[in-house]
């Protein structure tokens, strides 16, 4: 078994368990009507103002050929718009995740209602430039990609003056470097102090809190929106397994949280240097379950630190 089904599992065994309150009532109706009480939380990108929903997904699972999971994804970006979702992010690295968004979004007709992020390669040869970033064109089936980022700064300082020259050009709106992985982030700072970037993407979440130390700061003081990856824990580190279970405590009332993924996507939110979360979600019950996570209250200063020591004594 996968780690990517290891996760699904326990995910699926704690919502099965009754800890995700609410969400199986929800799923019979409308999904746009289940998550209508309380509008998106909305953040804005500093280089321009643009605003976007806080709560996205990521897609690093949906380099899926069997019928049943390209109908479960085919479901996910059909209903995110309605839901209030906008944000979807990808890579060349995620095997032929972008051939599949770019191929249901055509189907769908509603690429207009997206915020398309993707990056380029995670190793191999990136001699060929311009090319490199060609494929994320073709595979994702759109002449103008709204962010590209350089993938956990491998070949920054090659792909860098492309990428400028494309987003001169307007074929990219945004530009972003990326990291999921502690080790980097001095190089991750290095590039936010050497380049005029709009975005980084790092790894942050309950229970992995380093990048609130340095890179969350320097983000805020260059100016620069912020993409949080792995909010869950991530591939083989999923917090699920560690509260399958346990019901969420009830001081979550207090920030509109009723499930775990609402808890966790949360706290991130409530550091106002993320701009958006962007959780794996592969099914529109995960997709429910994380938007409402972008939803109504969000813990002060007081409860983030109530809920660190929470989890630190799990």
């Amino acid at each position: 078994m996968t780690d990517h089904r290891i996760q699904q599992v326990s995910r699926r065994t704690v919502v099965q368990a009754g800890i995700a309150a609410g969400i199986a009532s929800m799923l019979p109706g409308s999904f746009a009507s289940a998550a209508a009480p309380m509008a998106p939380i909305l953040r804005r990108i500093p280089s321009t103002g643009e605003m976007l929903p806080a709560v996205g997904i990521g897609t690093n699972a949906f380099s899926v050929n069997a019928p049943e999971e390209l109908a479960a994804v085919h479901d996910v970006l059909q209903q995110m718009p309605s839901l209030g979702g906008k944000v979807i992010d990808t890579a060349q690295a995620y095997g032929n995740s972008e051939e599949v968004i770019g191929k249901l979004l055509t189907e769908l007709g509603n690429r207009d209602k997206f915020f398309i992020a993707t990056k380029t390669p995670l190793g191999g040869d990136i001699s060929g430039g311009a090319a490199v970033l060609d494929n994320s064109f073709r595979r994702l089936q759109v002449s103008r990609i709204d962010l590209l980022q350089i993938h956990n700064v491998y070949g920054l300082d090659e792909l860098m003056p492309h990428f400028q020259e494309y987003k001169k050009a307007g074929k990219i709106r945004y530009i972003g470097v990326t990291t999921s992985v502690s080790g980097q982030y001095e190089q991750l700072m290095a590039a936010m102090k050497k380049y005029p970037l709009d975005f980084i993407q790092v790894d942050y979440s309950i229970g992995n809190r380093d990048a609130a130390d340095q890179v969350l700061p320097l983000a805020q003081e260059k100016g620069y929106a912020v993409l949080n990856n792995i909010p869950f824990g991530g591939r083989g580190r999923s917090f699920f397994p560690k509260v399958a279970g346990k019901p969420v405590p009830d001081f979550a009332k207090e920030f509109d949280a009723t499930t775990w993924a609402q808890f966790f996507l949360k706290y991130n939110l409530s550091n106002p240097v993320i701009t958006a979360a962007i959780p794996g979600t592969t099914t529109p019950a995960y997709l429910l379950d994380n938007q409402q996570g972008g939803r109504g209250r969000l813990p002060d200063a007081a409860m983030r630190k109530r809920m660190e020591a929470f989890w630190d004594a799990l």
